[in-house]
């Protein structure tokens, strides 16, 4: 009986561990994604140029400039509500996959290298900016595994 206690009270140190993890990654995509779609709002004609001479996506740019802060609001809405975390955290992943991507393609097939952020990310460079996004990626990818891996536990738990 008592070994059933240790092997229960480092299932609750790991939970802890995850849930603590998973919170410290969701309390950063919630303040990047907010700081990026108010700011996307609140100079959205500047944003909306900017679409308008990127490389790639030019002709989509009224409904990038529009479509992208709304995604990134409905993001964190889900990040917000416990029951839709790791669907957030796939949304995390596929937004900051999109915009990985499109940075690449800049950096790699374009003469035009425009930018559509604002605030302090149109202090980095481009190089930098995929540093940032990659570190992101990898952000999400680990609150998928996280949050997938508590809710492992968390079944394991209720099932014996």
């Amino acid at each position: 009986m008592e070994l059933y206690h240790i092997k229960s009270k480092d299932m609750v140190i790991t939970t802890n561990w995850h849930q603590k993890i998973v919170e410290f990654i969701r309390f950063l995509f919630i303040v990047l994604f907010v700081y990026a779609a108010t700011n996307k709002i609140l100079v959205y004609d500047q944003f909306k140029a900017q679409l308008e001479r990127s490389p790639f996506i030019f002709a989509y740019a009224d409904t990038i400039a529009w479509g992208v802060p709304i995604l990134e609001y409905s993001i964190v809405g889900m990040l917000l509500l416990r029951g839709y975390l790791l669907k957030a955290f796939y949304g995390c992943l596929f937004l900051m996959t999109i915009f990985t991507s499109y940075i690449f393609l800049v950096l790699n097939f374009s003469d035009s290298v425009p930018c559509g952020c604002g605030g302090v990310l149109a202090t980095l460079g481009w190089k930098e900016h995929l540093v940032f996004n990659l570190f992101f990626v990898g952000l999400a990818l680990l609150g998928i595994y996280k949050t997938r891996e508590r809710k492992r536990i968390d079944y394991k738990r209720n099932t014996t």
